[in-house]
């Protein structure tokens, strides 16, 4: 009698070799999708209209970029049209806007003047794509340093407007930075 109460006492052997092969395997994969799930954040500042009046009597001069259906407007000063880029075969030329942002980078440090703000002037049927690609293409543009290929800072510090009437198909000034 006192036999059959000690084999009832035994506790069962656990088996957790299935939950430490599926452990083996899940861990890793979990892991390795940390890596792809980073979040990016993009700063963006909307012009301040006290800042505006500021800027106007501190003569501060403006990089701008005029986004409409048509073409990209390049400005500097503001209202002063530096290039017009055509849309190509109707898409918007990003290659040639990155090319004049380097030309005026190169230009405005050259005459010893750190810029790395520029305004979007966008108009208000502006798809949201655009506006995307043209916001990688000011801030940064790759090139090749000590044969790596890197990102270079153009101008990193966007702010968002609405396109004036007043700044569609204003005539060039020949490609010349007005002082």
């Amino acid at each position: 009698m006192f036999n059959k109460n000690r084999r009832h006492n035994e506790d069962p052997e656990l088996d957790i070799t299935s939950f430490m092969s599926l452990m083996i395997v899940l861990v890793p994969v979990l892991l390795m999708m940390m890596v792809f799930s980073h979040i990016t954040i993009l700063e963006l500042q909307l012009p301040n209209p006290d800042n505006a009046q500021a800027a106007e009597a501190n003569k501060v001069k403006h990089l701008e970029l005029a986004v409409d259906e048509h073409a990209l407007a390049l400005y500097y000063p503001q209202g002063a049209l530096l290039k017009r880029i055509e849309k190509v075969d109707g898409k918007h030329d990003y290659a040639t806007l990155v090319q004049a942002l380097k030309e005026v980078k190169f230009l405005l440090d050259q005459k010893g003047i750190e810029k790395t703000e520029i305004n979007l002037l966008l108009a208000a049927n502006t798809n949201y794509q655009t506006i995307v690609s043209v916001m990688d293409s000011v801030r940064s543009y790759q090139t090749v340093v000590a044969a790596s290929l890197v990102d270079a800072e153009l101008f990193p510090d966007i702010s968002l407007a609405d396109l004036p009437s007043a700044l569609v198909n204003v005539p060039a000034i020949d490609g010349e930075l007005v002082q």
